[in-house]
């Protein structure tokens, strides 16, 4: 049979692996590429084990009793599930409005189908309501890196620069769980003698490895990097002639760090003050040095302010811009990088360009054969949108693609409650998900290895996903099904199920945006091993470094931020800090890693991370069951003894259904992001709360 050189269907590495059908079992291969150099993590490994999986959608399901989500779903043909649909869409429009029909995406859509979906929902549909779970992750580092930068691609640089940096920060960020195949740039790194700096609430496997661990009070980094600022300028680490020439803003920035020393700090954050002054001297003294920030730092209700704070640090001390240095964000979802930037976004149009800016509404609506009047207005973000489910003025009939929103989202009760208050709802997946176990219509979809298309990487490289193996025989891709939509809405005309053409369209509606994948086609990703955007022209070389020669907006801009508590705070009832995050053996809500043997044998259940000192006073022993309560739901989950975390803080995974039901959907007034990462809780053995 013959070999598909293709990408990992997880985590924003798309680290390059080789597949080759083979009878019982597709067999699969890491290869070498510039991203993972010949790794793959577990995950990826065992990445081909899901497209034969017994519990694989095979056939379109509808309701036994039409309108009863309480009723069995059953097999329908397509002609009868999409009739339904269509139906669905039509009627409430009809009824409702145009945006009473919404769609709700995911990052790991192709860039094809991310760009059709935004499309769809626009110009088939006619509406204002979509958006998609990259709302719940990249929102506010991208908000704050196209504010200060002028332009959001999450990693500026190809990774294999961090392995020359002699002094990395990673803010909130867990690679070696996350994304194992990454730590190779870092090990390499440390072994010439590089400084690693690793700042989170848990002594992670990352931090194990690291020169210092600062362990922060969850909320409180944006005070941290204030606090290192303020040492910085004190001790005269900034880049004066930097600033002077490629900055603006900074006397307001230095002013407001004024009431950050050290000692308050301390304070503030429970980092000892000689570890920050320890960090800032080597950010400032042993270069070049880069700052890197993930979710642990930005999934908070000021987010986006936190993310600000180290980009000026970032630029006062001159880094960004300059040889294997300057400030970077780590994207998780496959793509959650092309899933921002083509339209799937509430406020956004292909090319990272506004939906309110006149001249991008002209541009595109240019492409798509419109007239600009008739796109919509930009909608309501993620949450808001969800939060809004069956209401008067909210989305009545939603589709939802790639995403499991039911596990996924904040506050995931109150979500489980609007999804069953829908008129309708339709779920596309490769799983009965648990959104798809609540739906009207549930679709199955081509898996990565069965499709076409393009993805785009943490450092802004865009790849090909290439198909190695047909779909089963009553399984479409999910640019079939919006075709085919469209065509019973009477706007087929305006939509291809080809992902090749869909790409050719997407790149004349990028082109001149921020984010210009005009010069990129699929033979150079196939030559050249990805191009980087901004690629304007064919005979333009791609950007694997941004920077270098200015800003797109002339000069970065220093913004001041201020630190405020989170918008939970412990008090009496409810006296710990509860944080959310990832597990090396599971990816996302787990509806595709959950199901992998090998996977779920390693980790088959999600562990409650608690310090030895605080089990005790609540009479907890490793391994029991504990309850932990918000002012929002309870869960109870097993709990896992470490000393690596902090005495006033619990650790939940969101890989299963239970960590997000606590979770506090008080969101980011910039970038509308969920605060995942900090949030009120009490906990007791669970045989004390069903006493």
């Amino acid at each position: 049979m013959t070999a598909t050189d293709t990408h990992c269907p997880y985590c924003a590495l798309q680290c390059g692996m080789t597949l080759t059908p083979g009878i019982p079992v597709v067999k699969l291969e890491p290869r070498e590429f510039p991203v993972n150099k010949g790794g793959l993590c577990a995950k990826g490994f065992t990445a081909a084990d899901l497209l034969d999986h017994r519990d694989r959608l095979l056939t379109p399901l509808v309701r036994k009793t039409p309108g009863d989500r309480t009723s069995p779903l059953r097999e329908a043909t397509w002609d009868e599930a999409l009739g339904l649909i269509a139906d669905a869409i039509v009627t409430s429009q009809e009824t409702y409005g145009r945006d009473s029909v919404g769609a709700f995406g995911g990052g790991g859509l192709t860039n094809e189908k991310a760009y059709a979906l935004g499309k769809f929902v626009r110009v088939a549909l006619r509406s204002a309501s979509i958006d998609y779970n990259g709302r719940f992750c990249m929102s506010s580092a991208a908000t704050a890196a196209n504010r200060a930068l002028g332009v959001d691609r999450g990693l500026p640089f190809p990774l294999e620069d961090v392995a020359e940096a002699r002094t990395v920060l990673l803010v909130g960020a867990n690679p070696a769980d996350a994304m194992p195949p990454s730590m190779q740039y870092l090990d390499t790194g440390r072994a010439a003698g590089a400084k690693h700096i690793v700042v989170d609430p848990r002594r992670t496997a990352t931090a194990n490895g690291a020169h210092l661990h600062l362990q922060p009070l969850p909320g409180t980094d944006l005070a941290l990097a204030n606090g290192m600022l303020h040492i910085a300028i004190r001790e005269g680490y900034v880049d004066e002639a930097y600033i002077a020439e490629r900055t603006t803003g900074f006397e307001a920035v230095k002013a407001a760090t004024n009431a950050y020393w050290p000692e308050r700090v301390e304070r503030m954050t429970g980092v000892p003050e000689t570890k920050i002054r320890e960090t800032v001297r080597l950010l400032a003294t042993n270069g070049p040095a880069m700052i890197l920030t993930a979710r642990g730092a930005e999934q908070h209700s000021n987010g986006t302010d936190t993310a600000q704070a180290w980009l000026n640090l970032a630029l006062a001390l001159g880094l960004v811009g300059k040889p294997y240095s300057g400030y970077g964000t780590i994207t998780g979802q496959g793509n959650g990088q092309g899933g921002r930037e083509h339209g799937q976004k509430a406020d956004q149009l292909p090319g990272y360009r506004k939906l309110d800016d006149p001249a991008a509404r002209a541009h595109v609506a240019a492409v798509w054969g419109i007239d600009p009047d008739e796109l919509p207005k930009p909608g309501l973000s993620a949450y808001e949108m969800l939060d809004r489910l069956g209401t008067d003025g909210g989305v009545r009939v939603l589709m939802v693609l790639a995403s499991n929103i039911a596990v996924s989202a904040p506050h995931s009760n109150r979500v489980l409650e609007r999804l069953r208050a829908l008129d309708f709802l339709v779920v596309s997946d490769i799983f009965r998900s648990e959104t798809a176990e609540l739906a009207d219509v549930v679709l199955p979809t081509a898996q990565w290895a069965e499709e076409e298309g393009t993805m785009t990487n943490l450092e802004g490289r865009v790849l090909r996903r290439k198909r190695a193996l047909p779909p089963p025989p009553d399984v479409k891709t999910d640019l079939e099904v919006l075709t085919e939509l469209a065509e019973r809405l009477g706007r087929g005309k305006f939509f291809s199920s080809d992902p090749r053409a869909v790409f050719e369209e997407l790149r004349r509606a990028s082109a001149g945006g921020i984010a210009d994948y005009s010069g990129i086609t699929y033979e150079r990703i196939e030559n050249e091993d990805g191009v980087f955007w901004p690629c304007p022209s064919e005979d333009h070389p791609g950007t694997p470094r941004l920077f270098a020669d200015g800003f797109p907006i002339g000069r970065a801009r220093f913004i001041k931020v201020d630190h405020r508590d989170p918008a939970e705070m412990p008090d009496k009832h409810f006296p710990y800090v509860l944080t959310t995050g990832r597990n090396m053996q599971q990816y996302q809500s787990g509806n595709q890693t959950r199901r992998v043997k090998a996977l779920a044998v390693a980790l088959p259940e999600p562990r409650a991370e608690i310090h030895p000192d605080l089990a005790r006073r609540h009479g907890i022993a490793d391994g029991d069951l504990v309850e932990l309560r918000t002012r929002r739901g309870a869960a109870v989950l097993r709990a896992r003894l470490s000393d690596g975390i902090r005495l006033d803080t619990v650790f939940a995974p969101f890989h299963w259904p239970g960590a997000n039901a606590l979770t506090n959907p008080a969101l980011d007034p910039h970038s509308r992001m969920p605060a995942f990462k900090a949030c009120a809780v009490a906990i007791r053995t669970f045989e004390e709360g069903t006493d």
